[in-house]
């Protein structure tokens, strides 16, 4: 086993807590979507246009990312995000009315996209410098910071429904982790931003990035749209409480966990091919039939299968992705966040022509084309 100079344990702490920022945040508002669903007063549709909001910023992201890579750095593109994602989570909980609420949601998929993409970059440095995969872990906190923000939010909302209150808080936390991480990140950029020197800064995947683009859109529709539909459907479909509602992504987030916490031992055993191809299958399957029982405790199960797997999803591509090129791990990145963004708002447009159950069979669709689509790649 590679032992780490305390240097470069400090590097993967400050890089592990920036995942844990993220998926706090997503957790943080994906927990109360219900809140905000009341308090502007939305349709399901409504709901589904402010996802969508998030995955248009997402979209057209990419070549600020680039940009901005290429201008400052992939530490420095990690602190002005990091900093960020606080504000833009106490707009949303201020934003008066839709359209105000719109434009922030369009700003958090700008955001996200930056760091996803930054801390990626982050990661795999850190990887490399070690001679040791910790990708899967540190998606694992991502994960974990999702679980811990359902949490919170269950523990805030027993004492009071404030979405600012609960935002404000979640934002001081967020700060401090990112705060805590700022003297440890690695100075130097690795090569991507170097290629974006080379004028391939708006480079569209082809071939083998084009094929993990796709599963890595497909694994984050089905992350993403479990974080911001569960809550929804545990109280609307299958009658949950308010404080059990959460439970929804917790389960998921817990699960994912979980299976990201061993993800690189069991990469290295069974290889990622593998991994990716019984996730998918285990993950359609398992929410499929949960839909079809219905209730509490069949969803709350489904949704765990559901987060065991698909965890393998992201670390797998995005250390693959590495290889193809600093280029094409931006780009897939990207795609990643573009999924995660834009897929739940679909689930909102499916739900309000018909049901949320019928939103929810397009996350089983989407997990069982990373199956389909897994064997297309060389791993």
């Amino acid at each position: 086993m590679t032992t780490y100079s305390t240097p470069l344990r400090r590097s993967q702490l400050a890089v592990a807590s920036l995942f844990l920022v993220l998926g706090f945040n997503f957790g943080t508002w994906a927990s109360r979507i219900p809140a905000l669903k009341a308090q502007l007063d939305l349709s399901a549709a409504e709901v589904g246009v402010l996802l969508l909001a998030s995955g248009l910023g997402a979209v057209f992201s990419f070549p600020v990312t680039a940009t901005l890579l290429h201008k400052i750095g992939a530490r420095r593109l990690c602190l002005l995000a990091g900093g960020l994602l606080p504000l833009v989570l106490m707009a949303l909980a201020l934003a008066p009315t839709f359209p105000l609420a719109l434009a922030v949601m369009a700003l958090e998929g700008v955001v996200v996209a930056c760091l996803n993409v930054a801390m990626n970059s982050q990661g795999v440095q850190v990887e490399l410098a070690g001679k040791q995969a910790i990708m899967s872990r540190l998606h694992a906190v991502f994960s974990l910071g999702g679980l811990l923000a359902a949490l919170c939010a269950t523990a805030i909302t027993t004492q009071s429904d404030s979405l600012v209150l609960h935002f404000a808080v979640s934002a001081l936390l967020m700060w401090g982790l990112v705060i805590s991480a700022a003297p440890y990140l690695l100075r130097e950029p690795m090569a991507l931003a170097a290629s974006v020197k080379t004028g391939r800064r708006f480079a569209i995947p082809t071939g083998a990035a084009l094929w993990l683009g796709f599963i890595a859109f497909c694994g984050t529709v089905v992350e993403g749209s479990m974080s911001d539909w569960s809550a929804l459907y545990l109280k609307e479909m299958a009658g949950a409480s308010a404080q059990l509602a959460p439970f929804g992504i917790a389960c998921v987030s817990g699960a994912m966990l979980l299976a990201r916490w061993f993800g690189d031992a069991w990469r290295t055993r069974w290889g990622a091919e593998r991994m990716l191809i019984s996730g998918g299958i285990l993950a359609g399957v398992g929410l499929s039939l949960a839909l079809l029982l219905g209730g509490i405790v069949p969803a709350l199960l489904g949704f765990a299968l559901v987060g065991l797997g698909v965890a393998a999803v992201s670390p797998c591509v995005y250390a693959n992705a590495a290889k193809e090129g600093a280029v094409a791990l931006a780009a897939v990145t990207t795609m990643g966040s573009v999924g995660a963004l834009m897929g739940p708002p679909v689930i909102g447009f499916v739900a309000h022509a018909s049901n949320l159950a019928w939103g929810m069979a397009l996350i089983a669709l989407a997990a069982l084309m990373i199956a389909i689509c897994t064997p297309r790649i060389k791993w």
